[in-house]
C-alpha cells in the first residue's frame, strides 16, 4: 500500500492538474512600459520564463533561450519574468543583465510576485506555455527548459522544445510537467 501511495504522488507530479491565469501587466524594462498579456491573444502561444539576473543556472540557458525563440519566430511570444526583490534583481540589473546577454524579448519586472503567485513559480529559470483561452490563458506546459542546465551539448531531453512542437502540431503534451531546477525565488 506505501508503494502504491508513493507511486501515485510520483505520478501527480508529473501530470499537469487544468490551470488557469488572467490576463497581466507588467513592466517591460527594455523600454519603461506597461505591457499586458492580453496583447498576445492572437499568437498561438507564450511562453512565461521566470529568470534572474545573478541565479547562475539562468546563464547557461541564454543562448538556448535565444535559439528558441529564433526556431519559433512569430508563432510564439516569449516573455521573460523577473520576481525577484533582492538588490540585485533590480529593474536597473534586469535591464543591464538583458542588453549584455543580447536577449531581444520583453523583460518583465513582477516585483509585486503577482504573476509568480497565479502561475505557482518557485524556481529560475522555470517556465511556463500558455495557450490564449477567452480572457484567460491556460496552462499546458510547466517546468524545466531541460534536463542538463549545466551542459548544453549533454541535453538527452528538451523538455520546452519537445512541448512546444507537440503544441503546435496539435498533439497532446507527452510531458506536460517536469521539475524545474535552479535557484528559488524567495516569496515577500
Amino acid at each position: 500500500m506505501k508503494k502504491l501511495l508513493s507511486c501515485l504522488f510520483i505520478l501527480s507530479c508529473f501530470t499537469l492538474q487544468a490551470q488557469s491565469v488572467a490576463d497581466f501587466a507588467l513592466k517591460n524594462v527594455m523600454d519603461g512600459q506597461t505591457l499586458s498579456s492580453s496583447s498576445y491573444k492572437q499568437k498561438k502561444a507564450v511562453v512565461v520564463l521566470f529568470t534572474s539576473v545573478a541565479c547562475p543556472f539562468d546563464g547557461y540557458y541564454t543562448n538556448r533561450i535565444k535559439a528558441l525563440q529564433q526556431k519559433y519566430g512569430e508563432q510564439i511570444t516569449w516573455l521573460l519574468v523577473n520576481a525577484y526583490t533582492e538588490s540585485p534583481e533590480s529593474e536597473e540589473w534586469m535591464l543591464k543583465a538583458a542588453q549584455a546577454n543580447g536577449l531581444n524579448m520583453p523583460y518583465l519586472s513582477d516585483k509585486d510576485q503577482q504573476v509568480m503567485n497565479a502561475l505557482g513559480a518557485q524556481r529560475s529559470p522555470e517556465v511556463f506555455v500558455l495557450k490564449p483561452n477567452s480572457n484567460q490563458w491556460e496552462v499546458v506546459y510547466r517546468g524545466a527548459i531541460d534536463d542538463n542546465a549545466q551542459a548544453e551539448n549533454g541535453v538527452r531531453q528538451a523538455f520546452l522544445q519537445n512541448a512546444i512542437d507537440s503544441f503546435l502540431a496539435g498533439k497532446n503534451i507527452g510531458t506536460p510537467v517536469t521539475r524545474a531546477s535552479g535557484c528559488y525565488i524567495r516569496k515577500k
